[in-house]
């Protein structure tokens, strides 16, 4: 159905805008199109005032335009037409978190598309198959899907469909452990993607996608390399300047020259209707921004960039908020920043997003033991599909086999490693943590272990992952002082101090400090280094809660160190226990920290 005349040009020109991808100018000029235009605008206009209006972070006249879209192709019995707005309602309302609604429009596209079978739109339809039947742990029927889709978007021609087919088809490959084969899938269709030769909607679809799955499989390095291409693609200035539907000067600045951030005005008024956003999916590639920041130690860019990420996400991207949060969380966790990072965890929660590990281990650092083997119990009972998410399930078990040593329990910590190591499956950022846990299991056994952490910091250094590498150092320096060598457990414990205190780890430098000045003399009354540590801390005047939030140890921890320490030093109270370590020269180091803390 034709436009009157008189809007004819202003069609044009957003048609002409939307070819070039200029989707905020698009919007302008079709949204005013919309309101003026009588009879109204054709189905494909308002199919392309329904993708600008989403470009422009207006999703309620997106939904609205696109109904109206699939209405006048179902009157001109456009079947194709009708079937394409039909699956992208189904998408939206998906994202919204509304899967009854979404339902009901894929069935829909699929009753429409029925009558074209060759058509392109068929691809998306193989795409909600695949994906439905990993859903259902049936990979042998999401094979078959991926495998039609990429038949139908290889006869289709579309560089589009292909590298959306090739992402789908690597997705089952890699959930069905063909990670060669997958992976190698993976890098073809995001050759694609890094070279510029897809659309904006599939640039952005590809990279959140290709982004996800690298992280949840543990693939850091395609995570990192591939993360800095996103957030340049979405640095891009987008179109900021855009003439009025009317001809006249410029909407989006004032008379200085800046940007006023306007959207479309009525004909004859001077005031805004709706800001412009620049690019939808910044905030989807930001917040894997912060998660590849926070693992190379970049914390406080990453705090900043998980602040952007609440700020820049839409209404359907939620989890990106909750993960945020989750990110922040882990950060001020690991600064000592414990009652800010409660704050985050909770705000993650509220989002929709299980605040574990990270949760677990701030409840271990307040000591309350019990809390932190809980909650790590409780998720690893609901996240039980490894193959979704390998990356998290690992970072669940690295915590709960933590956990499990901090309070004594080494048969638990046992099947954690066990698992831990059956996850990594030759990824090398699963195979430094499997290390680590293994390594820190020998150590409180007291089997072997300097083989496990000396491949596990080789691990983490190649990965340029500095807290992780200094971790393991500081378990290399209790291996090496358990087999005699005090030399290099000084070299390792100097090492990681000095990394912790570069990223902000403070409360990790302190214990790193702490345990540096209790290697330079024998220690006097039998005592063991934990043992002068805590009496260090008792001498500073410190609860067992203080000290167990130190050393990271749990209360009752502290407790059984305590009666120990009595007995070796033959006191019965805090006082007589402060008195000899003063006596002994045990206190400085504890003084020093206080002062320093």
């Amino acid at each position: 159905m034709a436009v009157p005349v008189e809007e004819a040009p202003v069609v044009g020109r957003a048609r002409d805008a939307a070819a070039r991808e200029s989707w905020a100018e698009a919007y302008v000029l079709l949204s005013e199109a919309d309101r003026r235009s009588s009879p109204p605008l054709a189905p494909e206009d308002l199919d392309l005032l329904a993708d600008s209006a989403w470009w422009a972070g207006h999703l309620d006249e997106s939904l609205d335009a696109r109904l109206r879209a699939l209405a006048g192709y179902a009157a001109a019995e456009n079947h194709r037409g009708a079937g394409h707005a039909a699956w992208w309602l189904y998408f939206e309302y998906r994202c919204l978190g509304r899967p009854a609604a979404a339902a009901g429009w894929l069935h829909r596209s699929r009753r429409h598309l029925e009558h074209v079978p060759d058509c392109p739109e068929q691809c998306y339809l193989a795409w909600t198959d695949a994906e439905e039947a990993q859903e259902r742990h049936e990979p042998g029927a999401a094979l078959a899907a991926a495998r039609r889709m990429d038949r139908i978007a290889r006869h289709s021609g579309s560089p589009d469909l292909i590298a959306l087919s090739r992402q789908a088809h690597a997705a089952v490959l890699l959930a069905d452990g063909r990670r060669a084969e997958g992976l190698a899938l993976l890098d073809d269709a995001m050759c694609a993607v890094t070279a510029g030769e897809l659309s904006g909607m599939f640039t952005g679809w590809l990279y959140c996608l290709a982004l996800t799955q690298c992280m949840e499989m543990g693939d850091f390095g395609r995570a990192v390399e591939w993360t800095d291409t996103a957030m340049a693609w979405c640095e891009v200035p987008w179109s900021r300047h855009i003439r009025p539907p009317d001809g006249t000067a410029d909407g989006h600045g004032d008379s200085s020259g800046h940007e006023t951030g306007v959207g479309p005005r009525h004909a004859g008024t001077a005031g805004p209707i709706a800001p412009l956003t620049d690019n939808p999916f910044r905030g989807l590639c930001r917040i894997h921004h912060v998660e590849v920041l926070d693992l190379l130690g970049a914390w406080p860019l990453a705090e900043a960039e998980a602040a952007r990420v609440c700020a820049e996400v839409l209404p359907d991207s939620m989890e990106a908020a909750a993960e945020a949060h989750y990110a922040a969380g882990e950060i001020r966790r690991r600064q000592g920043r414990l009652a800010a990072a409660a704050v985050s965890y909770t705000r993650a929660h509220e989002l929709g997003r299980d605040p574990q590990p990270g949760l677990a281990l701030l409840r271990l650092a307040q000591g309350k033991a019990d809390a932190a083997v809980n909650g790590l119990n409780l998720a690893l009972a609901c996240r039980n599909d490894p193959d979704h998410d390998l990356f998290g399930r690992a970072r669940l078990l690295a915590a709960r086999t933590e956990v499990a040593l901090a309070v004594g329990d080494t048969d638990g910590a046992a099947e954690a490693v066990a698992e831990l190591t059956e996850l990594a499956r030759g990824a090398v950022l699963l195979g430094a943590m499997a290390d680590t846990a293994s390594g820190a299991l020998a150590l409180a056994r007291h089997e072997p272990a300097l083989h496990l952490l000396h491949r596990a910091l080789a691990s983490w250094v190649r990965l340029r992952i500095p807290y992780e590498a200094a971790q393991t150092r500081m378990l290399l320096a209790a291996a090496d002082r358990a087999a005699g060598d005090d030399e290099a457990a000084r070299l390792e414990l100097t090492a990681a101090r000095a990394v912790f205190e570069r990223i902000g780890a403070l409360p990790d430098a302190r214990r790193a400090a702490a345990l540096l000045s209790g290697q330079r003399r024998t220690l006097p009354g039998g005592l063991t280094r934990r043992e002068a540590e805590v009496l260090r801390l008792v001498a500073a005047g410190g609860t067992n809660r203080d000290i167990a939030h130190a050393l990271v140890i749990s209360e009752h921890t502290v407790a059984r160190h305590l009666n120990n320490i009595f007995a070796k030093l033959g006191v019965t109270s805090r006082t007589a226990a402060t008195a000899y370590a003063y006596a002994h020269d045990l206190a400085e180091a504890s003084a020093e920290a206080s002062a320093e803390a």
